[in-house]
Formats: C-alpha cells, sequence, structure tokens
C-alpha cells in the first residue's frame, strides 16, 4: 500500500491528484504544521528534511513533489501521465523541475524568509518583490511551457497537477491571472476534474 504524507497548502496536492488519476491505492497522513508535526521525531524518521510530500512504497520512502509525480507516472503506465518517448519525459521533468526550483522558491519567500536569511529587512523585501517574481514566472510558463489546452499539448499529464498546485499559490501572491488567458483556462479546466474535486475535499 502507498502512503502520502501531506499537508494542506502545500505542493503534495499535485502527487495526491496524480494518485487519484492513476486509479492507485493509496492512504494519506495529514500532518498538521500548525502543530509542527512536521518536525516530530516519528515524522523526521521518515523525512529528515522535515517537510512533505513524502511517499512511503514497497521499495523505501520517496520525497521531492517531481520524483514522487515521475514515480506515480511510472508505476502506473496505463495512465499514461507522462510522456512514453525520452524526450518528452525530459520536457516534462524541466518543467516540473522549474516549478520545483523556481516558482516554489519565490512562493516561499512570502513566509519563510528567514530559510534564506535572518535580516529582517531582507526578509521584508523578499515578501514585497514576490508578486513580481510569481508575475514573472506566470508569463513563462504562459508564453514558453504552456502548449494547451494541458502543460504538454493535447493529452494531460503529470505536469498538470504540479502546475494547479503552482496557479492556486499565484491567485494568493498578487498575480493578476487575467492576464494569464491561458494559464486560468487550465487552472479552470483541473477544476473540473474529477480526481481534483475529490481531493480538494482534503487539502481546504
Amino acid at each position: 500500500m502507498i502512503t502520502l504524507f501531506y499537508a494542506k497548502g502545500t505542493a503534495a496536492l499535485a502527487p495526491h491528484i496524480l494518485l487519484e488519476d492513476a486509479g492507485a491505492a493509496y492512504e494519506t497522513r495529514l500532518l498538521d504544521f500548525s502543530a509542527s508535526e512536521q518536525q516530530s521525531p516519528d515524522y523526521l524518521a521518515i523525512n529528515p528534511k522535515g517537510r512533505v510530500p513524502a511517499l512511503i512504497t514497497a521499495e523505501g520512502t520517496l520525497t521531492e513533489t517531481p520524483a514522487i509525480l515521475a514515480y506515480i507516472a511510472q508505476i502506473f503506465p496505463s495512465a499514461s501521465l507522462a510522456p512514453a518517448d525520452p524526450f518528452g519525459f525530459a520536457e516534462a521533468q524541466a518543467f516540473n523541475l522549474y516549478l520545483a526550483a523556481t516558482v516554489h522558491v519565490n512562493h516561499a519567500h512570502k513566509q519563510r524568509g528567514s530559510r534564506w536569511t535572518d535580516d529582517t529587512a531582507a526578509q521584508e523585501t523578499m515578501r514585497e518583490n514576490v508578486p513580481a517574481t510569481m508575475t514573472e514566472c506566470a508569463r513563462i510558463i504562459e508564453q514558453h511551457y504552456l502548449k494547451g489546452p494541458w502543460v504538454m499539448g493535447e493529452s494531460y499529464s503529470m505536469c498538470d497537477a504540479y502546475l494547479f498546485v503552482v496557479t492556486r499559490w499565484m491567485k494568493v501572491d498578487g498575480v493578476n491571472l487575467d492576464a494569464f488567458t491561458a494559464l486560468t483556462a487550465h487552472f479552470n479546466a483541473m477544476q473540473d476534474r474529477p480526481a481534483v474535486m475529490k481531493v480538494m475535499q482534503m487539502h481546504i
């Protein structure tokens, strides 16, 4: 049995959606960040970084959203959640890694600037820059990544679950999504998917 450790408002929403898309047999464990459960000894034994998501599998534990998404897509090939050809898969990975390494970091500057500096003035500057940096990410995604209607074009993939999470963040990070019609259309299409509607009940 696969077990997903998650917390509300986090990137763990993406693999949760993908598990539903895949028709996987899985269970979930909700961590309460307000009670610092992610720093408990029991959870740190699972993920020493004290973050989510973490996916427990028969082969071991996986962390980091792009790795978990790729794993789910590969163990459920019949669900066609990732391109089968090497170049297409690399393109999908490039997109997910951009979300993880750049967009997620920009988003984290809003509330977690202390990860990078103890200077409170610098933290405030990071917070003030979030609308601009996240808007630039939205522009790059819309103009250079989102092929439409889904990230990879006509076929839904693991990238779409991750982009849905990021777009939710953009909505609260000061991005004017009215300026990004393709991104808005993607977000609306995601909200209508049965897997998303089911999983969102556990993330609000």
